[in-house]
C-alpha cells in the first residue's frame, strides 16, 4: 500500500497537562531472543515520547512506524517523511478480536492472545524489513481493562520484540484527533470528533473557530463494538428480538454519554456544528451509503455524509440477522457480528450532537502517532540548529515548541 496523505497545516491538537505517556523506541528491530542464544535487547535505546535525542533526524531511506493494537484490530502504518507530511510505504491491518469475551471474564483469552500474537509477528517482520528507525507501538482498552493485560504485553515483547505501551483513554483521544482533524469540515462552529473502537469510544469537543484544534472537553466510555456486543446479549434471531436488542444497546450507550452530553448541551445548540468520526463503523456505513461493491479508502476517507443517511442505514442493519449482514458488500464475516453495536453507538452520538452532516475519516491513532514522532524530530532538529548557532556566536535562533 502506498498513499500520500494531505498536508497537515494544523498540528496542535489541544493542550495537555502533564507529560505524554508512552515510549518511543529508537532502534532497528531485531529478532526476539531465541532459547539458548545470547543476544542484546530486542528494543534498544527506548526513550520517552517527545524527548528524542538532538541530531537524530531521519536519514535517507529510513522510516517511521506506528502500531495500534486495539480491542478488535491490529494495525500498522510505516511511512517516510515527505516535506511536512509523510508518505505511507507499508501498512497492515487484521481483525484479531483481542477483547473477545473480556466484558464477561475480565481477562484476555488464550485464543484471542494467540490471534493477536500472530498478527504482531507479521508486524515485527515488516518493521525489520522496512528500515524502521523510530517507532511507537500502543495498546488500548482491552489491555487497559484486562487483569492479565500486563502479562500479555510482556509476552509480546518476549516473542516478537515489540514493546507495547498501554496508553490512557486521554492519550488515545488526543492521538485520534491529531491523526484525523484535518478532515473536519470548514466552519466557525464547535466540532466533535469521535472514535468508536472495539472496547471504548472517545468523544472530543473542539473549540470553535481557528485553524488549530484545541480540545476543551472529552469523554471516554467503555463501550466499543466488541464490549457492547458481548455485554448486550441477543434474545433471539427474529426481527423483533433484534430490534429490541438494538434499543437496549442504544440505552446503555446513551446513559454512559449523559455526563458529556450535559456538559456540551449549550455548544450543541450552536449554528454550524461539525462532526467527524474515525472508526470501522463510520467507514463501513459510508461504503454502504456509496453502494460500493468493495471497500475503497480513497472514496471514503474525507467523505461528508448526511447524518440522516447514516441513521437510515443503521436502522436497516439493526433488523437484519448476522447472516444477512455478512452478505452485504464491505461488511462480510469480520464485521457482521459487530456492526450493529457500532450503529447503536453512532446513533447515540448523533443524538447528543445533532449535526446535519458527518465527516468520515479512515485515519486516526496511527497517523496521530506518526505526526507526533515527526513533530518531535523536527523540534529536535531546530533545537540542535539553534544550539550550534549559539556556540558559533551567531546568536540564538527563534525556536518554537513542537506542533503536536
Amino acid at each position: 500500500m502506498a498513499d500520500t496523505l494531505p498536508p497537515d497545516e494544523d498540528r496542535k491538537a489541544g493542550t495537555r497537562r502533564g507529560g505524554k505517556s508512552g515510549k518511543v523506541a529508537d532502534f532497528r528491530y531485531k529478532r526476539p531472543r531465541q532459547p539458548g542464544k545470547r543476544s542484546g535487547p530486542s528494543c534498544a535505546g527506548a526513550v520517552r515520547a517527545g524527548s528524542i535525542p538532538p541530531g537524530s533526524a531521519a536519514r535517507k531511506g529510513e522510516a517511521y512506524a506506528a502500531l495500534d493494537l486495539g480491542t478488535n484490530n491490529c494495525r500498522l502504518l510505516i511511512a517516510r517523511p515527505s516535506g511536512k507530511d509523510f508518505t505511507v510505504i507499508d501498512a497492515f491491518s487484521r481483525v484479531v478480536k483481542l477483547g473477545e469475551g473480556l466484558a464477561t471474564t475480565g481477562r484476555l483469552s488464550d485464543r484471542a492472545m494467540d490471534r493477536a500474537l500472530g498478527a504482531l509477528m507479521i508486524c515485527a517482520e515488516k518493521l525489520r524489513r522496512r528500515n524502521v528507525r523510530l517507532a511507537r507501538s500502543v495498546a488500548t482498552e482491552a489491555c487497559r481493562r484486562a487483569v492479565n493485560g500486563a502479562e500479555f504485553i510482556e509476552r509480546v515483547r518476549r516473542e516478537t520484540g515489540i514493546v507495547l505501551d498501554i496508553i490512557s483513554a486521554e492519550e488515545e483521544a488526543r492521538l485520534a484527533v491529531l491523526g484525523c482533524h484535518i478532515l473536519l469540515e470548514q466552519g466557525d462552529g464547535p466540532a466533535v470528533i469521535f472514535d468508536i473502537g472495539g472496547g471504548s469510544t472517545e468523544l472530543v469537543l473542539l473549540e470553535p473557530g481557528g485553524k488549530i484544534p484545541r480540545i476543551i472537553d472529552w469523554q471516554s466510555v467503555p463501550w466499543g463494538v466488541v464490549s457492547l456486543t458481548d455485554t448486550v446479549e441477543s434474545s433471539g434471531d427474529g426481527r423483533d428480538a433484534l430490534l429490541h436488542r438494538y434499543d437496549r444497546m442504544r440505552k446503555v450507550v446513551s446513559e454512559s454519554f449523559t455526563p458529556f452530553a450535559q456538559r456540551i448541551a449549550e455548544a450543541a445548540k450552536c449554528d454550524d456544528i461539525r462532526l467527524l468520526g474515525t472508526s470501522g463503523t463510520v467507514t463501513t456505513l459510508a461504503s454502504l451509503h456509496l453502494e460500493l461493491p468493495y471497500y475503497d479508502r480513497k472514496a471514503v476517507d474525507g467523505l461528508i455524509v448526511p447524518a440522516h443517511a447514516m441513521r437510515s442505514i443503521s436502522a436497516e442493519l439493526s433488523g437484519l440477522s448476522q447472516a444477512q449482514r455478512s452478505e452485504l458488500p464491505c461488511i462480510g464475516q469480520d464485521r457482521a457480528d459487530l456492526v450493529v453495536a457500532g450503529c447503536a453507538i453512532l446513533e447515540s452520538i448523533l443524538d447528543l450532537w445533532p449535526a446535519d452532516r458527518l465527516g468520515v475519516a479512515d485515519r486516526g491513532i496511527r497517523e496521530g502517532i506518526l505526526r507526533s514522532l515527526m513533530a518531535a524530530e523536527r523540534q529536535s532538529e531546530r533545537s540542535l540548529k539553534a544550539l550550534q548557532e549559539l556556540r558559533a556566536g551567531k546568536g540564538p535562533s527563534k525556536v518554537s515548541g513542537p506542533r503536536a
